[in-house]
């Protein structure tokens, strides 16, 4: 199933039944009874986490009232891929089923990609990671702009905006933002902050049990200390850049951040060069 740049993206507004059944032709298609041991998971699935008490409830409602819709599959040698219902699988496989209701569809599986970015924008409540991964995949591999992919959306460009900044922060931080233990309130007071400063909030809110408010106190109050030390910092920054200048002209390769100056020795003489000059 090739997809091109409009043809790709004006799937995730339209309803996934619908293109599914236009696009891989699942009208004409049976459903048939899998065996669960054969079916393996889509390997580019964006979503990494499984609300485990979201998934009983899902289980308790397939044993009650069956499995209404079946789930998409691509035949893979001996075996099958999943393209979507992967939380229908899941709950099938909480309840101890063998055997579940799928219809077998022909995308090639470098398609298995697209069909899962789209299949959890559009269904699923993914969490805010998981979001910004599926949006900077979408942006990447249409090579579209945020504004485009706001229209075709319809979500705000702010909203997209700030949805990808969380990619900014520490892994560590992602992680506690995926797994729930972070509000997407806490993190976007968190983008933007340094990472010593962050890393320090992140404890102070999983610690001290901060609420949004609380972290955005704590947040100002780092982020007025920082400008009350902005001189000091300039000041800082200009001697360094003064003392990189000098070492340069004595035949020393240097380099520098904002808080550390390197001098790069490659030779025994260049060594015994700085010592002279610092006795």
């Amino acid at each position: 199933m090739g997809l091109n740049k409009e043809q790709g993206l004006s799937f995730i507004l339209g309803d996934m039944d619908a293109v599914y059944s236009k696009e891989l032709g699942l009208d004409k298609k049976e459903i048939i009874e899998l065996s669960i041991a054969k079916i393996k998971t889509n390997p580019f699935q964006p979503r990494k986490n499984f609300n485990e008490e979201a998934l009983n409830e899902l289980a308790q409602s397939i044993k009650e009232h069956g499995l209404i819709q079946p789930i998409i599959v691509v035949k893979n040698g001996t075996d099958f891929t999943l393209v979507a219902g992967e939380r229908r699988l899941r709950a099938s496989k909480i309840l101890g089923l063998k055997k579940i209701s799928a219809i077998i569809c022909d995308a090639k599986e470098d398609k298995l990609r697209e069909l899962a970015l789209i299949e959890n924008i559009q269904r699923e409540n993914l969490n805010p990671i998981e979001l910004a991964h599926s949006y900077k995949s979408l942006i990447e591999e249409y090579k579209i702009t945020q504004e485009n992919l706001s229209t075709l959306i319809h979500k705000s460009r702010t909203q997209i905006t700030n949805t990808l900044r969380l990619l900014n922060l520490d892994e560590k931080t992602q992680k506690l933002i995926a797994q729930g233990k972070l509000s997407q309130g806490h993190a976007k007071v968190l983008v933007g902050l340094n990472k010593d400063d962050e890393k320090v909030i992140v404890d102070s809110i999983i610690g001290q049990k901060l609420n949004v408010r609380q972290t955005e106190k704590i947040a100002q109050s780092v982020k007025n200390k920082e400008v009350q030390n902005l001189p000091n910092r300039l000041e800082f920054e200009a001697q360094m850049q003064n003392l990189k200048k000098i070492l340069e002209k004595l035949g020393f390769e240097c380099k520098n951040s904002k808080e550390n100056l390197t001098i790069c020795l490659s030779s025994i003489e260049k060594i015994k060069k700085l010592v002279k000059i610092l006795k």
